[in-house]
């Protein structure tokens, strides 16, 4: 793979949105933050197709809901903060309950919006989402898999919530192997057998590098890509766990309702494993650089291969 420069996921998703956007059926929403979740690039191709909704998530998602009713396809962006807390009454009974294609735009999530504090560090945006009927749930972790993922999105029936973040982050796929992304499936990234490391989002960079140290230690480490949340690709969770005897979910989010709370139910249900998870330990985050807020919140590839460790000691 030629070596492409690094780009936040809400960047990629802005792009790529730009591109697809000469379907006439695409409307896009945002809440005045239009230069900071990047739909200022679609607007500036397609003025006609855009509306500034103002400083007011609730409106801007049933005014989504009112568009799609007609047939568009819309995205509605703002912080994840906002487009899932502040709207999610909205999102529940205008976009969900009738399964609107309506594709609300988490931008800014987690810990590593940074600077900002814990007022707009969203870390509980997916346990929102995954627990409203009807919604699909996704995390891309590079820019690749952003665009992969949005192009899948613009011809998929009912409601998504997409999750993207501030930080630039290296890309991990490679554009031209990556291929078509599939909801409700995750990959297989490296295959081992001492131990399963899943990942979603930004912490799956911090999860490639653990692994390689572990790697270098010796451990065997199966690395997963779920970047589907809900629907979670169980049958692959299943898999791996059977495989390796212990799982470590690593995602950017609270260690409560996210993807590790999606793969403890899973195999509470059908594989009873060893497992623990890489997360925000239920508390609020504070102000700082964003690399640093990950170790000091235990969540860089340090700690995660510290976790990885005892966890194949209890096997």
């Amino acid at each position: 793979m030629a070596e492409l420069k690094p780009i936040a996921t809400r960047l990629a998703f802005g792009e790529e949105l730009a591109e697809i956007g000469s379907r006439e059926d695409i409307v896009v929403l945002d809440a005045d933050l239009s230069k900071s979740t990047m739909t200022y690039i679609f607007k500036e191709k397609y003025p006609e197709r855009f509306v500034n909704c103002g400083i007011a998530e609730g409106n801007m998602m049933t005014t989504a809901a009112g568009i799609a009713s007609t047939g568009k396809r819309v995205f509605a962006a703002s912080f994840a903060m906002f487009s899932s807390g502040r709207a999610y009454e909205q999102l529940r009974n205008s976009v969900a309950y009738p399964e609107l294609n309506v594709c609300a735009v988490g931008s800014h999530a987690g810990l590593t919006v940074g600077e900002d504090g814990a007022s707009h560090q969203c870390i509980e945006d997916v346990a929102l989402m995954r627990a409203m009927p009807n919604m699909t749930v996704i995390s891309p972790a590079d820019g690749t898999e952003t665009r992969a993922a949005l192009r899948a999105i613009v011809d998929y029936q009912g409601p998504v919530y997409l999750r993207v973040c501030r930080l630039a982050m290296p890309i991990l796929f490679d554009p031209d192997e990556y291929g078509k992304f599939e909801i409700g499936k995750g990959r297989i990234l490296k295959e081992g057998s001492d131990i399963a490391i899943i990942g979603s989002g930004l912490l799956l960079h911090e999860a490639v590098k653990a692994a390689e140290a572990l790697e270098a230690a010796g451990i065997s480490v199966r690395l997963v890509d779920i970047a589907t949340i809900k629907p979670l690709d169980e049958a692959l969770v299943i898999e791996s766990a059977k495989k390796c005897g212990a799982v470590l979910v690593c995602e950017e989010h609270n260690v409560i309702g996210g993807l590790g709370g999606a793969v403890a139910e899973t195999l509470s249900k059908n594989c009873p494993t060893i497992m623990d998870i890489i997360g925000v330990k239920d508390t609020f985050g504070c102000s700082g650089e964003p690399m640093q807020l990950l170790d000091k919140y235990e969540m860089s590839a340090p700690h995660i291969e510290k976790a990885a460790k005892a966890l194949i000691a209890k096997k």
